[in-house]
């Protein structure tokens, strides 16, 4: 992919959540949800891609913009495109930290086109990387990760969703004396950190959206990281929705080149709320201050992007 678009694809994540952030604590999180999809869709409209939304909002009768397989773009180079245009609604809708839009990009036919269902997930750092099993234990991958990283299972912080299905997960960290960061949504950004050294935060681990962990997965193969994963379809229904998208065998693993293939992707999160590498938006007067992570796998590049838009007198930025 041409380098000069990793700036316009920030463009992107920045007018979703800037847009959305509008909303940030006012209780309504299809709100935020939706000025996030009009800011992304308007953004879209002006990059020189022709991208395919392999991951979105939706399928078309749910959603009528960013819905899977709409076309975006003002005309290029043929790209995937997963996004989430709020990571974490709830959040934002109670104005607590961890909000983010997000996007992922790959040439075309890079993507995994994951079902919206269930996934269970392990995700570690790059010092981890090629030392999880999906399969094992969760003792044993802590065991396994420690030894890589030159640590004690002491050492280690775990994060998973505080959800009542990831008890079992949550005995077994304690048993082995791993520490656990218990999270309300938005599993994107911790597995992200999980490639970023100084973080505090060593494996994420359980289930949560399978749209999700695409995303997540670009954002670790930009760092080095490792990740393992496994959808759990429910119903036959979701197993004929596996099967739509070509996916036959409901228990297979999936590694990380499974979910994001070749070596060219791009990742770009822009905070709404507080996170814990990027501050959420900011207004003042006539303008606001953002602030992104970019990733890119080809050339191994991290970029914090600190970013001040002054809003013209006739340009509002969200017309309710």
């Amino acid at each position: 992919m041409d380098r000069q678009l990793s700036l316009e694809f920030v463009r992107v994540t920045e007018q979703a959540a800037i847009k959305s952030g509008r909303l940030m604590g006012c209780g309504d999180k299809e709100g935020a949800d939706q000025l996030a999809v009009d800011g992304m869709h308007e953004a879209f409209s002006k990059t020189a891609v022709s991208g395919t939304v392999v991951i979105g909002e939706g399928e078309l009768d749910e959603a009528p913009m960013l819905y899977i397989g709409e076309h975006v773009g003002a005309g290029g180079e043929a790209i995937d495109i997963a996004v989430d245009p709020v990571e974490g609604t709830n959040l934002v809708a109670k104005g607590k930290d961890g909000a983010i839009a997000v996007m992922a990009v790959a040439p075309a036919g890079s993507l995994l086109h994951a079902p919206d269902m269930y996934m269970y997930k392990i995700c570690v750092g790059p010092r981890a990387k090629g030392r999880i099993n999906i399969d094992a234990p969760v003792a044993v991958n802590l065991k396994n990760v420690a030894e890589a990283m030159n640590r004690e299972i002491a050492d280690l912080t775990v994060v998973t969703l505080d959800r009542e299905r990831h008890a079992g997960i949550i005995r077994e960290c304690r048993e082995a004396g791993a520490r656990i960061r218990l999270i309300t949504d938005g599993d994107v950004a911790p597995a992200v950190e999980c490639g970023i050294q100084g973080s505090g935060i060593h494996m994420v681990i359980g289930q949560g959206g399978a749209p999700e962990g695409v995303l997540a997965a670009v954002g670790l193969k930009c760092l080095g990281g490792d990740m393992q994963a496994r959808l759990l379809p429910h119903n036959e229904e979701e197993i004929n929705r596996m099967r739509a998208m070509g996916i036959e065998d409901p228990s297979r693993v999936f590694t990380i080149d499974d979910l994001v293939k070749g070596d060219d992707c791009i990742f770009s999160a822009t905070a709404i709320t507080d996170c814990n590498f990027l501050k959420g938006v900011r207004y003042f007067d006539n303008g606001c201050r953002t602030s992104t992570m970019l990733l890119r796998y080809k050339t191994g590049t991290v970029r914090f992007i600190d970013t001040v838009h002054r809003f013209g007198e006739n340009k509002p930025i969200v017309k309710l």
